[in-house]
């Protein structure tokens, strides 16, 4: 297996996670977003940056952010449909 190449991430979030209201976080499970998984979201979701402006802005291969973006995307759905906390990882 090859080794992971550093990421270039311009922003940390500004809370910890987010949940969905009504529930208990003791009730609820729990999937973790990566910072280039957050990174991905935000320069392809609120940006407007395509997958190619995205892997320059990150500093790896368009093929990279496609599969952070995916990743990314898997685990936000997965927490809308099922009522599961998004929980932000910290990084370098």
């Amino acid at each position: 297996m090859r080794p992971k190449k550093c990421r270039c991430v311009e922003s940390c979030p500004c809370v910890p996670s987010f949940r969905p209201t009504g529930r208990k976080v003791c009730d609820c499970s729990k999937n973790s977003l990566a910072p280039d998984e957050l990174e991905t979201i935000k320069l392809i979701d609120v940006d407007g940056l395509d997958q190619e402006g995205a892997a320059k802005k990150m500093k790896v291969s368009r093929v990279t952010v496609q599969r952070i973006y995916k990743s990314a995307r898997q685990k936000i759905a997965d927490c809308l449909i099922n009522g599961k906390i998004i929980g932000f990882e910290r990084g370098e």
